[in-house]
């Protein structure tokens, strides 16, 4: 069987007994270096990385091929790629980097499988007279039109 697709079949059968678990990225290198990112509807722990680490390590022969692998879970600097990723973060404040290059900063409101839902809250001039208002509006935003998205850290 082919290396790459031997390394799907045991990550694939490692998350199917763990659900609350999902594969974000699977690399290979050209010197057979597998590098595997998850991520958790919960978070992973350092156990669940190894884990996934002997669930792949344990069914294979490094006298038939060798290989080295690296397990870890998505970090906080990482963007957010698949709707799973969003869902999680919900009622956190994300910033959204979009096609054409503009950047739109509010809490996640909402997922589905086509956009999310920003609640995005600013200040801006009175229609009448002096000061400011606070406003508070919902922007849906298409995967399609989504570049890249962070999760906003604060302490």
């Amino acid at each position: 069987m082919e290396f790459r697709k031997r390394i799907e079949e045991l990550l694939n059968e490692f998350l199917e007994n763990r659900e609350d678990l999902f594969l974000i990225d699977l690399k290979i290198s050209a010197g057979d270096d597998v590098t595997v990112i998850l991520d958790g509807d919960h978070g992973v722990s350092l156990q669940d990385c190894l884990d996934a680490s002997r669930a792949i390590e344990f069914n294979m022969d490094r006298e038939e091929h060798d290989f080295s692998l690296q397990v870890m879970s998505a970090g906080l600097s990482e963007p957010l790629a698949i709707p799973r990723q969003y869902q999680k973060n919900i009622g956190r404040e994300i910033e959204v980097l979009l096609n054409d290059s503009s950047k739109i900063e509010g809490e996640l409101a909402r997922v589905d499988d086509e956009k999310i839902t920003l609640i995005l809250r600013y200040r801006k001039p009175k229609e009448i007279g002096k000061g400011k208002v606070d406003v508070e509006e919902e922007k849906e935003i298409p995967y399609t039109e989504i570049k890249k998205s962070l999760v906003i850290i604060k302490f």
